[in-house]
């Protein structure tokens, strides 16, 4: 068991990302020959990879966790949760962008595991598009400007999460 520690560590160092995952360069797989069986350098490599895809999986829950408790968490006052029961709750423009790169993220990290379909993009990712080209919109003065000259405001706006009480 310690051997297969030691071949992963080394796989680890030497390993690079390539435009297919992790790979081994070539002159790290002929070293790693001279010990091991390819079976072992392949079952060491996709341990690796598998070890630094779970790590980027829970940086990016984390990321988006934590986000998400702080804008759920801006509705927990008397006033912002009379205004969402209301319909007038909302979010800033800056929020629901962030919300969508983290949730972007998590989906491409996702990717790697799903063995089932991924939840149809078609809605998300036009508003990505639409986040994307928000201030180019703006700065043509092009259709959609008004929405981005006027942006939202709300419990959870730009200046509110900005603001320091000190």
């Amino acid at each position: 068991m310690g051997r297969i520690l030691d071949l992963c560590g080394e796989v680890a160092v030497e390993a690079e990302e390539g435009p297919e995952g992790l790979q081994l360069p070539p002159e790290a797989w002929a070293r790693f020959r001279d010990q091991w069986s390819d079976e072992d350098i392949e079952d060491a490599l996709s341990f690796v990879r598998d070890s630094l895809l779970q790590g980027e999986l829970v940086a990016a829950a984390d990321s988006l966790s934590a986000r998400l408790v702080e804008v759920l968490g801006a509705f927990g006052t008397s006033a912002s949760f009379e205004e969402a029961v209301a319909g007038r709750g909302l979010i800033a423009l800056e929020v629901i962008s962030q919300l969508a790169r983290r949730v972007n993220r998590l989906e491409e990290v996702l990717e790697s595991y799903r063995d089932w379909a991924a939840p149809d993009r078609h809605g998300f990712d036009s508003l990505r598009r639409r986040l994307a080209d928000q201030g180019i919109e703006a700065e043509m003065g092009g259709a959609g400007a008004d929405e981005a000259q006027g942006g939202f405001s709300g419990p959870l706006s730009d200046a509110d999460e900005n603001t320091d009480d000190d």
